[in-house]
């Protein structure tokens, strides 16, 4: 397997569980004292699969079918299932902890493909993707600080 496609598989896992993991927060938040938050996140889950769906492409490019399902062990690594946690109670402080660890962690997974040997067109895609999940990660941030 190329390293475009190892690359690929965890990017699309990172992707899919962000997505998942800020409309969850999104819907958790809606009706807090923080409802513009909300908003944040939905676009965020929105960008996401944007995200995935674009490496999924690239994938079928290259002739890999890089939209495999992970297991419940490797969301636990990833870091967005902490969110469940943060779900079951009120605290919109927390759900946003939860969220900021999740990009971390994506930031981590854009870092470690991008010391892969990638392909220069799936290079380009990744480093793009990374600075707006850097991006993102900080606009999360932003929102727990002036929480």
């Amino acid at each position: 397997m190329s390293d475009d496609a190892k690359a690929a598989k965890e990017l699309v896992e990172t992707l899919k569980d962000g997505e998942r993991g800020f409309a969850e927060a999104a819907d958790k938040v809606r009706d807090s004292e923080h409802p513009a938050w909300a908003e944040t996140l939905r676009r965020l889950s929105t960008q996401r699969a944007g995200f995935h769906r674009e490496i999924v492409e690239l994938g079928h490019e290259y002739g890999d079918d890089v939209d495999e399902s992970g297991s419940v062990a490797a969301a636990v690594h990833r870091g967005w299932l902490s969110l469940k946690d943060a779900l079951t109670g009120d605290d919109a402080g927390a759900v946003l902890a939860a969220a900021a660890t999740g990009e971390d962690h994506a930031v981590s997974e854009y870092d470690k493909a991008l010391e892969m040997d990638l392909s220069a067109g799936f290079r380009e895609v990744v480093t793009r993707q990374r600075a707006a999940v850097v991006v993102a990660r900080d606009e999360v941030k932003a929102l727990q600080v002036a929480g």
